[in-house]
């Protein structure tokens, strides 16, 4: 005979060792002293019937309950009303009812948190005889339920006070609105990826160095969260103390280079920057990008085109190769500056890609609010309304009736 016979006739010896033993006991003492209680109940819930262990439970006699109390009332205001409208149709539909969960008024007043499992049997004519029903001591489980709940309640709260900082955060980062420039028109857009609730690594800056002077900013810092915050902060800071000094924004995008280097973080950067100039009522722009996508130029009656080379990423190497292209801006031109989210948005493997965006500039060429929303509206449309990466748009416009040819 094999190990595995040997194992199977010691487990049917050991059952019915088990089946024995009940068999010699006496079936009064099990079902009085069972660890759980019982209760028997006539179709109207009158009690006919109750263990020991019961009476323990709840610290009623005998006496009090059988024949006198139905076992709905035993219950609070609200386990009568379940019982009314949900436990005890169920029983009837069912025939039977598990774990349900209820509290027992005990015969001090307390409440005795339970878990409930009933049967209900019916006569020979199929009509309902009884209702035989355990009743199992939940106080523990109770317990550790409403642990669960506190712990579920303090992380739903955790996480709104997270969304709530996430949002005041990238609002610090972002412009509400951006200023007003005399004798341009400037409008931005944004939208964070997904519902909002990360702070997001593109950003935009725009701000008057000097009378005439000023300088527009667009970003994208890998990654998101907190530690992607903290870099795009450093880089609006850098970008906007660096401008006080030096003129080209090459030379701006070389002292970030330099500071994100020197700064403890491996998160990369890329960064498009134009200073704009007004001399005699006339605008010129000069762009140098750091591994940015180029912002696009709107000649009056032309297609758009890049204004600048994309240049070197920021944060990886000690030296970058970037260049100053510069443009004398004309009543009707415009200038778009926008991050990856608008041209790598994608759906389902298809990307927005620069022909969009092109349609999109072309369609809309006049108010910058009005290139900046349209573009952001179709990039979002595109996703089905669930952008997958943040999208910033910054658009310039000179006005037909500003500046001289």
């Amino acid at each position: 005979m094999g190990e595995a016979d040997a194992a199977e006739l010691s487990s049917e010896e050991a059952r019915d060792a088990f089946h024995d033993a009940l068999l010699d006991d006496d079936p009064t003492a099990l079902y009085d002293r069972a660890p759980c209680g019982y209760v028997s109940t006539l179709p109207d819930g009158t009690i006919i019937k109750a263990n020991a262990t019961f009476l323990t439970l709840t610290g009623y006699e005998r006496r009090d309950l059988v024949g006198r109390r139905t076992f709905a009332a035993l219950l609070t205001a609200g386990g009568r009303i379940f019982h009314e409208t949900h436990y005890a149709p169920m029983l009837q539909m069912q025939g039977s009812a598990r774990a349900i969960a209820l509290d027992i008024v005990c015969a001090d007043g307390t409440r005795l948190p339970v878990l409930v499992n009933a049967v209900l049997e019916r006569s020979g004519d199929g009509q309902p005889a009884v209702v035989r029903t355990a009743v199992f001591d939940a106080t523990d489980r109770r317990e550790y339920e409403r642990e669960l709940l506190g712990a579920k309640q303090r992380a739903e709260a955790s996480e709104a006070h997270a969304v709530a900082l996430a949002r005041t955060l990238q609002q610090t980062l972002i412009p509400p609105t951006p200023p007003t420039i005399p004798g341009l028109d400037v409008a931005a857009a944004y939208r964070p990826a997904a519902d909002g609730s990360e702070v997001g690594g593109d950003f935009y800056d725009i701000f008057e160095v000097a009378t005439g002077d000023w300088v527009v900013a667009i970003g994208d810092v890998q990654g998101k969260g907190v530690g992607a915050a903290v870099v795009t902060a450093l880089a609006r800071h850098t970008i906007r103390a660096a401008a006080v000094n030096q003129s080209d924004p090459s030379a701006i995008l070389s002292t970030l280079n330099t500071v994100l280097l020197h700064d403890d973080t491996d998160r990369l950067c890329t960064v498009t920057l134009i200073r704009l100039r007004e001399s005699g009522g006339t605008w010129s722009a000069t762009a140098s990008c750091g591994g940015h996508p180029a912002p696009l130029l709107t000649r009056a009656g032309a297609a758009p085109r890049p204004l600048s080379a994309p240049g070197t990423v920021l944060g990886v190497l000690p030296t970058i190769a970037t260049t100053d292209t510069g443009a004398t801006l004309r009543p009707g031109d415009s200038i778009v500056l926008y991050t990856d989210g608008v041209t790598e948005a994608r759906r389902a493997g298809e990307f927005f890609g620069e022909e969009r965006l092109v349609q999109v500039i072309t369609s809309t060429a006049g108010a910058a609010s009005d290139t900046a929303a349209a573009l952001l509206d179709e990039v979002i449309r595109f996703q089905a309304g669930h952008p997958r990466d943040d999208i910033a748009v910054v658009a310039i416009a000179v006005p037909q009736a500003q500046g001289r040819a």
